[in-house]
């Protein structure tokens, strides 16, 4: 796991000319050496940590009490994970902005922080003025300026056509259907992120399936990948 180091280059302001909204921010990750550099970063930057959590147990009232304007979190935590913290925030309704501050860049990870509504995925071993200026955009619902790799996902996950293979066959949305699944996606999240119902799903996973001779998503999610059709 990458050191995470937050004294270097922590007085680059990533935009000279454009001042950050101040915001009050809540932290769920379960290491404390994030924690404690979050808390000496942000309030040079005009910003707060509200609030620390070493998991997403709870994550709504935690989020609630504090009157956090952006929640920050890992992925991987015990109990709950990030993706839960999304999903809780998701449910509730809570107009706020997560923003995921991993190391982990599997891309399966990204793809459901996508579909679960992150503003934006920042790996714990990018510059401070990247964390600054990803922190500053989501607070501000930026849609510019994303990371490379959340633009990266985002974009497969949206894109209706095959780039090859089109002897398979697939229609629009099959294609769409078999990046998610190449990407790890479970039927739910699939229907969350292309709007249909679950039911819509199964029917195109079975459609996929078919043509592509695969006895199961797994083998198909295996073939796309090996395939590059995602």
């Amino acid at each position: 796991m990458p050191v995470v180091s937050f004294g270097v280059n922590g007085s680059e302001h990533p935009h000279p000319h454009m001042e950050p909204t101040l915001l009050r921010i809540a932290v769920f990750d379960s290491q404390s050496v994030v924690h404690k550099g979050l808390s000496s970063l942000l309030p040079g930057q005009g910003h707060s940590l509200v609030s620390q959590a070493l998991d997403g147990r709870d994550a709504v009232n935690i989020v609630r009490e504090s009157s956090a304007d952006l929640v920050l979190t890992e992925i991987h935590m015990p109990h709950v994970n990030g993706i839960g913290v999304l999903e809780q925030i998701d449910i509730a309704n809570l107009d706020i902005p997560v923003l995921v501050y991993t190391s982990d860049d599997n891309p399966t990870f990204v793809a459901r922080a996508v579909v679960h509504g992150a503003r934006d995925y920042v790996l714990k071993s990018a510059t401070v003025a990247k964390l600054l200026l990803a922190i500053n955009n989501a607070g501000r619902r930026d849609a510019a300026d994303k990371t490379p790799l959340f633009v990266t996902i985002r974009n497969q996950l949206q894109k209706r056509e095959g780039m090859q293979h089109r002897t398979l066959d697939l229609t629009s949305r099959e294609w769409q259907v078999l990046r998610h699944l190449g990407l790890g996606l479970s039927n739910r999240e699939i229907a969350k992120s292309l709007e249909i119902s679950v039911e819509t799903v199964k029917e195109h996973v079975q459609n996929i399936l078919r043509k592509l001779n695969a006895k199961d998503r797994t083998a198909a999610a295996v073939r796309a990948v090996k395939d590059g059709l995602v």
